[in-house]
């Protein structure tokens, strides 16, 4: 028997998210011969079986790196280690940031719901945007970090010696999503971005996008993640000069061919502001996630009047490019919780090293171990468990996933080293504490996927 549902069950079609996407893909592939419509599903499939995937909540849970509560739903709560890993991958972005030119700013959370007004966002967006009213007026909790940026450049008289700026931006966004559709790290209500905006001219879209590409590239590779890339060109319906366009997306095409990575084109799928970079990554088991974005902006610099003096002394408008490389720092957690499977590679760990003492009477050098080694700067803990034998404190610690356990006894104690071995039972024997922090620095500071 089957009951029919005589309501309806979603309140506007705008609130089912990537309709048009999933539409497209269907009805392309359903336009493809029946074998190569096989090929194609079975291409997109993940390489193990659904029942073998591993679940980011769950390893979450289990290495208890963050969790929710009904309390607030759609926002994550971080507990010390998976806070330990946002962190890390935040200060990774931002050491980049320092090689790249990009200035890091701090902007309100909070805004007027004019600012929303004057980017658009509110006629399109509103019903995702949480507000709030405050001394007879709205005001929004910002969704995303554009219209912010718009009022940083338009703080005072810009020169072109100033561009390209880049402007970066991990502050806090909310958008107000349907409890529906809220699934772990991966569709959240408050979340952070490597959030940039690249204001700069015409002339300098080209570099500008192959920088960005370069810093994609850069930041997956070093995941041990691959990427497609689709090149979106001007819809129908668009804003700006023609010609503007044309420069536009030519630049973008020169940079991917510049990239020398296959790509395709998506004729007619840009925004109506602007052509954009699409980028799905594959993580670790083949299973494709879109996180980083290019995207060209004609539209926001017209809507804020964006000006600065160029060379001539007359005033132009810039071009503004959004993109971010991890997306949403949550939802890359998400993806590389499940890629890695929760064994985490060293420089990205929460744990580590554990320290096991063989017997009691080591346990102070153990714990002497193991503040030298947290003083250097690492992920250290010392298992002193007396009810728990040798090998049990191993087999926990590698169950935990801890890179190296160090066992102590009094060989060690007496020679001042530690006895080195993996979480896969590889044994290095034994390290002295200097070089076993020069070993540590090695990883962590190149980023080694495996020990």
């Amino acid at each position: 028997m089957f009951k029919l549902c005589n309501k309806s069950l979603v309140s506007h079609l705008c609130r089912i998210s990537n309709f048009t996407e999933n539409y497209k893909f269907c009805l392309a592939t359903f336009k493809l011969p029946i074998n190569r419509r096989f090929k194609h599903d079975q291409k997109v499939k993940p390489n193990v079986p659904e029942k073998e995937l591993p679940d980011h909540r769950k390893i979450g849970r289990e290495q208890e790196l963050f969790f929710f509560h009904e309390m607030s739903p759609g926002s994550c709560f971080f507990q010390p280690y998976g806070a330990h890993i946002y962190n890390t991958l935040v200060n990774f972005i931002r050491s980049e940031y320092r090689k790249r030119g990009y200035q890091e700013v701090i902007s309100p959370n909070i805004y007027n719901t004019k600012l929303w007004e004057t980017s658009g966002h509110w006629s399109h967006y509103s019903e995702n945007i949480f507000s709030i009213d405050i001394e007879n007026d709205k005001y929004a909790l910002k969704p995303m970090n554009c219209p912010g940026h718009c009022l940083i450049f338009d703080h005072r008289i810009r020169s072109w010696r100033e561009l390209p700026l880049r402007l970066a931006d991990f502050g806090v966004l909310h958008r107000n999503e349907l409890s529906g559709v809220l699934t772990g790290l991966t569709r959240v209500r408050r979340f952070q971005q490597d959030d940039a905006h690249i204001f700069c001219t015409p002339e300098q879209l080209k570099s500008e996008i192959s920088d960005c590409l370069n810093f994609v590239e850069y930041v997956y590779s070093t995941f041990g993640f691959t990427f497609e890339l689709c090149l979106s060109t001007r819809p129908e319906k668009y804003i700006g000069e023609p010609e503007l366009w044309d420069s536009a997306e030519k630049a973008l095409e020169e940079s991917l061919v510049q990239l020398n990575k296959p790509w395709q084109l998506n004729p007619g799928d840009g925004a109506f502001y602007g052509p954009k970079i699409d980028i799905t990554i594959k993580d670790a088991i083949g299973r494709p996630h879109q996180c980083a974005t290019i995207q060209l902006d004609f539209q926001l610099p017209i809507r804020f009047n964006l000006l600065y003096d160029s060379d001539s002394g007359e005033k132009k408008r810039p071009v503004m490019i959004h993109r971010a490389i991890l997306g949403s720092v949550e939802r890359c957690i998400a993806v590389l919780t499940e890629s890695f499977a929760g064994k985490w590679p060293f420089w990205l760990s929460p744990r580590q090293a554990m320290v096991i003492p063989v017997r009691s009477t080591c346990d102070e050098y153990a714990k002497e171990m193991k503040e030298k080694l947290f003083n250097a700067g690492f992920m250290v803990e010392v298992d002193l468990d007396s009810h728990n034998t040798l090998n049990k404190k191993i087999r926990n610690a590698q169950f935990q996933q801890f890179n190296f356990i160090l066992v102590v006894g009094e060989k060690e104690k007496s020679s001042g080293t530690v006895n080195v071995r993996t979480r896969d039972n590889v044994v290095h024997g034994q390290y002295s504490v200097d070089d076993l922090i020069q070993m540590f620095n090695e990883l962590k500071n190149k980023f080694v996927k495996n020990e």
